[in-house]
């Protein structure tokens, strides 16, 4: 989705930074884009709230698994003059550090973003998987 306004190429750039992020496995970067009061809120895992956890749970995340994944942006909406929301979809690898395993990956996020001292953040931050185990 081409951004219709600086606005929205501000958050698309920021998303853009966070897959940048992920791809090099970097817990400074990830958080660095979060709000001081964000939450990242994982499948399968409890929310992360406040730059504390959101250290802890990226490195956790970071320890566990590598991934090498491309952010398609769907949808941007700025709601507010300090608060906008984006669609997203993602796919990639996920290798498993442990045993070296992995394979395809698939999500689609959902963020809510804050803007602070005239910076888009990511506020709230959620996905599910659009690629399920075999069999289910």
């Amino acid at each position: 989705m081409p951004p219709r306004n600086e606005e929205e190429a501000a958050i698309g750039r920021l998303l853009h930074t966070y897959e940048d992020a992920l791809n090099a496995s970097s817990t400074s970067a990830a958080v660095a884009l979060y709000t001081s009061d964000g939450i990242f809120m994982p499948q399968h895992s409890p929310s992360a709230i406040g730059t504390e956890a959101l250290q802890k749970a990226y490195d956790f995340v970071f320890n566990t698994i590598t991934l090498s994944v491309k952010f398609t942006i769907q949808e941007v909406e700025v709601v507010a003059p300090e608060w906008a929301f984006a669609r997203t979809n993602s796919e990639g690898k996920t290798k498993v550090n442990a045993t070296g395993g992995g394979g395809p990956e698939a999500n689609q996020e959902l963020f809510v973003l804050k803007k602070v001292n005239g910076d888009w953040k990511i506020a709230r931050y959620c996905f599910s998987t659009t690629r399920p185990p075999p069999g289910k």
